[in-house]
């Protein structure tokens, strides 16, 4: 064998790691970490996206009060717009249930700090009681589908009253005060219990989500539930539809998404 031969040989084994060195981690710099964060896919795949927002609260009596928020995008949709139901339910209604034996009477619980938790990113879910036998459920589903059939449409626009930019909705009952806004920073419903029960948040905005509840009181129940559901193109789209979508979904910004 040449020598030339031999010398390309030896550098190259003197280039490959040892057994020892191939699993050796390499630590990652948080901003590098920053970079990997989610994943994408080109709009032109996406036949249709929604989000469902439900808050209610039910006091100990069974009186129960909340309200839902959706908004679907799909190829026909013109404006990207949220949609609101308002959930008012009396006791002794067919699905309110009253707890036996519960304290119906003003919370005299206290609950301090936790200022930090308006500046938090991502998904955060928080639950603080200082009272008895409360129920708070918090919970995010994402849910993506596929299909191949280019003009399939999902389930027709959500009903209920259209919540616009800047606007505040209203509402209450015997189990307490209910607001769901937007705002140029996203949507958010809230409910504040009556009698000192509690209160609680849930926010989607500047891309994240807020679920807080306070209960100060006792035989609360509390639900705050966030579903997105993403349907996708497996075929891939011309170049005309993805710049369609990709103006449709520059609707969102103005409500702060």
């Amino acid at each position: 064998m040449k020598t030339s031969t031999w010398l390309a040989v030896v550098c190259l084994a003197a280039s490959l790691p040892t057994q020892a060195e191939i699993f050796k981690p390499i630590e990652l710099k948080d901003q590098e970490l920053a970079n990997l964060r989610g994943r994408f896919v080109m709009p032109g795949r996406i036949v249709s996206f929604g989000i469902v927002m439900t808050t209610t609260w039910q006091n100990a009596n069974g009186a129960l009060i909340g309200a839902t928020s959706a908004m679907q995008v799909q190829q026909s949709t013109i404006k990207p717009q949220f949609y609101v139901s308002m959930i008012d339910e009396k006791p002794g209604s067919s699905t309110s249930s009253q707890v036996a034996g519960a304290n119906t009477g003003t919370g005299t619980g206290t609950v301090t700090g936790g200022a930090g938790l308006n500046t938090t990113e991502g998904v955060t879910q928080v639950v603080r009681a200082a009272g008895d036998n409360n129920t708070a459920y918090n919970n995010v589903d994402i849910n993506v589908a596929k299909t191949s059939q280019v003009n399939q449409t999902p389930a027709t626009q959500p009903q209920g009253q259209a919540l616009t930019a800047g606007s505040t909705l209203l509402g209450s009952n015997d189990a307490g005060s209910l607001s769901v806004s937007s705002t140029g920073s996203g949507v958010q419903l809230n409910i504040v219990a009556n009698n000192n029960q509690g209160n609680t948040v849930q926010r989607l905005a500047q891309g994240g989500l807020m679920q807080n509840t306070t209960l100060l009181g006792s035989s609360n129940q509390v639900r705050n539930l966030t579903s997105f559901n993403v349907v996708l193109r497996d075929n891939v789209p011309t170049t005309g539809s993805v710049s369609g979508n990709l103006d449709q979904l520059k609707g969102l910004r103005t409500i702060g998404f």
